[in-house]
């Protein structure tokens, strides 16, 4: 398969997807991530419509990441640590690797590491209120 640049909504949904996929069976991350998600199609959804904002900057995310990651690292009795945020970096990384070459691939990375960074210290903050 010869590799394209993230362009479409689709082709950030094949990224969403493909990576919960490999999340979802990550002995690691799954627990984190199969208790507080119920509905996968709708998160599925929710998270491309993030990434598409992020990465397009043409559509509108409503909601509220750091507030969700903080109401799931305090249901684990603040378990979560950097190296739930570096399994999942890596996964990303992989992930984009696999499927995408070009330009907004690499925005992709660099955006998640800037918010794998920003709201792991906004977990670790919010634990110390």
């Amino acid at each position: 398969m010869e590799k394209k640049d993230i362009k479409t909504r689709e082709d950030v949904f094949l990224l969403v997807s493909s990576f919960y996929n490999k999340v979802r069976k990550n002995e690691i991350l799954a627990p984190f991530f199969n208790e507080a998600i119920k509905d996968w199609d709708e998160h599925l959804n929710r998270l491309t419509t993030f990434w598409e904002s992020n990465l397009f900057l043409k559509t509108k995310y409503l909601g509220n990441p750091l507030e969700v990651h903080v109401k799931v690292d305090q249901n684990n009795n603040n378990s979560i640590s950097q190296l739930h945020f570096g399994i999942w970096l890596n996964l990303w990384f992989e992930t984009i690797d696999e499927l995408f070459v070009g330009d907004y691939a690499e925005n992709a990375k660099r955006r998640a590491r800037k918010m794998s960074t920003f709201l792991y210290l906004k977990i670790f903050e919010t634990r110390q209120e």
